[in-house]
């Protein structure tokens, strides 16, 4: 089994793995105030499982890097560091680490051999290598999936209002006035002597007729001519989006003839 930098492994591990990047926390023993380095890499196996952390014990021993088991550290976000089970002295013991090391199975035993041989390391060297078939390891698989959300904004607004425009109209009214006609007729008995008391010579007023005519009467009045309805009518569409997805798979790489059952 292959290892390898997370670096190697996914170049864009910050958003495939959903643990903080414990990248350059300083490195303190358990119970101990005092350094000992600073991670420098992450070592994951071909299958994304962490194994070691690359640790760097600082320019008093010049520069020199460690491969440290995950097993023997227990990382603290609240303090943003990450304590292991050594102390410096033990730590500057180990064999130093070259990036260009090829991290095969051959080198990994060499790194038991060395870690089985310090004592005080025996108890990490166990849990890191001696798993039984009791033992297992749980690989988390991650895909991406589109969300779709909608966003409400405002995209204008409409003002509705009033003015007033002139016209000049005309109206038609039939109006009627009076008028007094007087003629003079010859009366059928013109002519005829009267008798006596037959007639009176009067002077004065004989007749009173009265008088009428129209005049026109315009004025104006107000009418609801049309009534206006505003209102809001909401339309419906649907917007296609699309993007590229990642999914995570298994890649399983045997060595020998082992029995590997998927369920």
């Amino acid at each position: 089994m292959v290892l390898q930098t997370i670096d190697e492994l996914d170049s864009n591990y910050r958003q495939t793995f959903t643990i903080n990047d414990i990248k350059r926390m300083s490195v303190y023993p358990q119970g101990i105030n005092e350094k000992i380095g600073t991670v420098s890499d992450i070592i994951l196996d071909n299958q994304g499982q962490l194994r070691y952390l690359v640790l760097d014990l600082g320019i008093q021993i010049f520069g020199k890097k460690i491969l440290l088991p995950v097993s023997c550290a227990r990382v603290s976000y609240k303090t943003n560091r990450v304590y292991v089970d050594l102390t410096r002295k033990q730590a500057e013991a180990l064999p130093g680490y070259n990036e260009r090391t090829v991290l095969n199975h051959d080198y990994e035993e060499k790194l038991r051999a060395v870690y089985r041989t310090q004592p005080e390391l025996s108890a990490v060297s166990t849990s890191v290598y001696e798993m039984n078939e009791q033992d297992s390891q749980t690989l988390r698989l991650y895909e991406e999936r589109l969300i779709a959300n909608k966003n409400r904004f405002k995209a204008g607004e409409v003002a509705v209002g009033k003015h007033i425009e002139t016209e000049t109209a005309q109206v038609s009214v039939p109006i009627r006035k009076e008028r007094v006609v007087i003629e003079r007729v010859t009366s059928p008995g013109a002519g005829k002597p009267l008798a006596f008391g037959e007639f009176a010579f009067t002077e004065g007023e004989v007749a009173r007729l009265e008088v009428y005519e129209e005049t026109p009467e315009i004025h104006k009045q107000a009418f609801v001519r049309e009534e206006i309805r505003v209102k809001k009518l909401v339309e419906q569409q649907t917007v296609e989006a699309q993007e590229t997805l990642r999914k995570e798979d298994l890649d399983i790489n045997t060595e020998g003839h082992p029995v590997v059952e998927r369920i």
